[in-house]
């Protein structure tokens, strides 16, 4: 037994050594060096996004303005998102010194019912189509950071957008999308006119680096340009300026457009869904880890779970295993299980009855009481959601619901094209993100979605509706919080992160993803914090992923014990995790896609870390 240990312990010490050799020996040991600035930083999904952002800090604008310019551009390029989507947000604001919550995601239009969708056989809201779609946030989002935060005009903050509605070089991604796509696109009349542009040639989609135009889109821009021009004509605040544009979208001319274009479809919204719709500027919820305070958005998002894992996580001394020794991956595995359970029961809008525990649920001692379930050599394929109400002082009021809760998903059925979103698409696929901060203490992180390729355009708004509804249960025993009603707004997986060191900004960090956000940004964090990785090396560093939780997407299919791991993981660490019950698989690249700022306030300095997964792109000064 003693050899046998001591040979793990030598195994657990050669992969450490051979892990970390490149991050201390070599000059760039990342395949994107580190982005270093003083003055500005931005950083999003697409080259053309960052520029949009480096092109307002050299107008002169703050964070918030140029992360705005970035949302719209982006937004534009349909980067996995578009203008229907969903945006949310966390602002450093150095003024006050808080962290600001945004909440900009949708709500079910009037109509959307259980009943509804079960009439229909559909035992979920559709993946596709108008009948996915929730209220656009987007719009309504960035209009209000601009109004309450910003310095600048609509009218200059949309300009790299409306330059690019006009026409700009679509990348291959959003256009071999298209491709890949349009016999869905085809059954849309005006996705079909905007993305189908060699319709009856053997590719309908745009080529790679075609110039894309976007005439409706960028008609509709140009009207809340004109609105805010109105206003300000008049003597108006430029606050006052940019929500009459906002009134525009969701009261006026464009509303009623969309609405139209979107009921000649089949879906349900009306305007007075959109009229009564609208953006929360709400307190964050907050955890420490080793004294760091770690901001997310609350239950109306999937965020919190990260924070109860990092309360888990603190009970155990990670540092001390190894970066992704087998103990390791266990632990945080086991980790997210409990986490990720307790947010598939428990978490949903927070302004609709039943309160959320949330309180219990980010509690010390809640935590230290979930990790007594975890054993050290086996995977628990039952784990469950807790029972949070005692740690702040209440009654459960879901018990025998809880006792009944199964760690899987009833196989419904479903109307074949319309919940076949592919698993492994919803749960590593969409949305992207946005850094931006300023030399005046100004910090942006966005996590915006929605209204992604294949997406319904809303009439001649060149406006994408969101698929966001697919997000809502139908049925109270599956999680009695996030139960689909017309008014109220999915839970989503969309999780930006701030967190503060001392009282100042220590990083701000988002991902892409679908139910994998959370996982990789709690590795990141932790590859920062606990292995002592520069801001690069974390965003790019191998991570594991959980799919031991209920998909926010399709047909909300959980796999118990499925464990995706880097493909450079050594034989002695698949072999040790096969025995301990899991299943695994491998990708090349496991990091995210990841993008972050560190704050170095010993040289007074930014660093960014721009995700080599993809596309991703920073600029700094």
């Amino acid at each position: 037994m003693r050899i046998k240990s001591a040979m793990k312990t030598l195994r657990k010490l050669i992969f450490i050594f051979i892990i970390l050799l490149p991050l201390t020996t070599v000059a760039q040991s990342t395949q994107k060096p580190v982005l270093h600035g003083n003055h500005w930083m931005a950083i999003t999904g697409k080259p053309l996004g960052a520029t949009a952002g480096a092109m307002i800090f050299n107008q002169g604008g703050n964070a918030v303005d140029a992360a705005c310019a970035m949302l719209a551009a982006t937004s534009t390029m349909w980067d996995v998102l578009s203008w229907g989507g969903e945006t949310q947000a966390l602002i450093y604001n150095p003024k006050t010194g808080k962290v600001i919550g945004i909440n900009a995601l949708g709500v079910a239009p009037t109509g959307a019912t259980p009943e509804f969708f079960i009439e229909k056989e559909m035992n979920y809201p559709p993946a596709y189509g108008p009948l996915s779609a929730v209220t656009p946030g987007t719009p309504g989002g960035l209009m209000t950071m601009l109004a309450e935060y910003g310095t600048m005009s609509l009218k200059d903050v949309l300009a790299p957008a409306l330059q690019m509605a006009e026409g700009y070089p679509i990348e291959a991604q959003a256009a071999n999308a298209i491709e890949r796509h349009k016999d869905r696109i085809r059954e849309w009349p005006w996705s079909k006119k905007v993305f189908l542009v060699h319709e009856g040639e053997d590719r309908e989609a745009p080529w790679p680096g075609e110039i894309f135009r976007q005439t409706d889109l960028m008609t509709t821009l140009m009207k809340l340009v004109e609105a805010e021009q109105k206003e300000l004509s008049k003597g108006k605040s430029r606050k006052e300026a940019i929500y009459a544009a906002y009134d525009r979208f969701y009261k006026g001319d464009i509303a009623k457009e969309f609405v139209r274009g979107c009921q000649d479809q089949g879906g349900l919204i009306t305007m007075k869904d959109l009229a009564n719709w609208k953006v929360y500027i709400e307190e964050p919820v907050m955890t420490t880890y080793k004294g760091i305070e770690v901001y997310k958005l609350t239950t109306w998002v999937q965020s919190p779970v990260m924070l109860q894992a990092l309360n888990m996580i603190e009970n155990f001394d990670v540092k001390g295993m190894g970066y992704n020794s087998t103990s390791y991956i266990h632990t945080l595995y086991q980790v997210m299980n409990l986490a990720y359970a307790d947010r598939d029961f428990y978490y949903g809008d927070p302004y609709f009855p039943p309160e959320e525990p949330i309180k219990g649920l980010l509690s010390k001692e809640y935590a230290k009481e979930r990790i007594k379930e975890i054993s050290k050599d086996k995977n628990n394929e039952n784990a469950k959601p807790g029972d949070p109400y005692p740690f702040e002082g209440k009654v459960n009021p879901y018990l025998d619901i809880l006792k009944k809760w199964e760690n899987k998903v009833s196989d419904l059925h479903a109307i074949q094209g319309i919940n076949d979103m592919p698993y492994e698409e919803g749960f590593l696929a969409g949305t992207t993100s946005i850094q931006a901060v300023d030399a005046e203490g100004w910090v942006v992180c966005i996590t915006p979605s929605g209204g992604w390729i294949p997406a319904v355009i809303a009439g001649n708004t060149g406006v994408g509706m969101s698929q966001r509804m697919q997000s809502f249960v139908m049925d109270e025993n599956q999680n009695p919080f996030n139960v689909l009603t017309p008014g109220k707004r999915p839970r989503a997986t969309l999780t930006p992160t701030i967190a503060l060191k001392n009282g100042k900004p220590f990083l701000s960090f988002a991902v892409q993803g679908g139910d994998s956000q959370d996982q990789n940004l709690l590795q990141f964090f932790l590859n920062m914090v606990e292995f002592n990785m520069n801001v690069q090396e974390a965003a790019e560093a191998a991570n594991i992923n959980s799919y031991q939780m209920r998909s926010s997407f399709g047909d909300h299919k959980i796999e118990p014990g499925r464990l995706l791991l880097n493909e450079n993981t050594p034989p002695w660490t698949r072999k040790d995790l096969s025995e301990m019950g899991y299943k695994l698989n491998f990708r090349s690249r496991t990091s995210g896609p990841i993008n972050a700022v560190f704050f170095d306030w010993k040289h007074g300095s930014f660093w960014g870390g721009s995700s080599n997964y993809g596309e991703d792109y920073g600029i700094g000064w």
